[in-house]
């Protein structure tokens, strides 16, 4: 499983893969978009992913796509 997430972090949006940050000083939208770009790669290679995002006032979305049979 590949876990994506989109963050407010420092006053900036970050997207972030498994923990790491992959991208930082994005819009919100910026940022959901690549989140969500890159968990459609991940689910076309049939990887599980995780895909949490953050809204404007801290409350979290989580959305668990893809199989695990690949």
């Amino acid at each position: 499983m590949v876990q994506y997430a989109v963050a407010q972090k420092d006053g900036d949006w970050t997207v972030f893969k498994d923990g790491e940050p992959v991208a930082g000083g994005l819009s919100r939208s910026a940022a959901v978009q690549m989140a969500q770009d890159l968990a459609f790669e991940a689910e076309a290679r049939g990887e599980v992913v995780e895909l949490l995002t953050q809204g404007y006032y801290g409350e979290l979305s989580r959305r668990l796509t893809g199989s695990a049979d690949g």
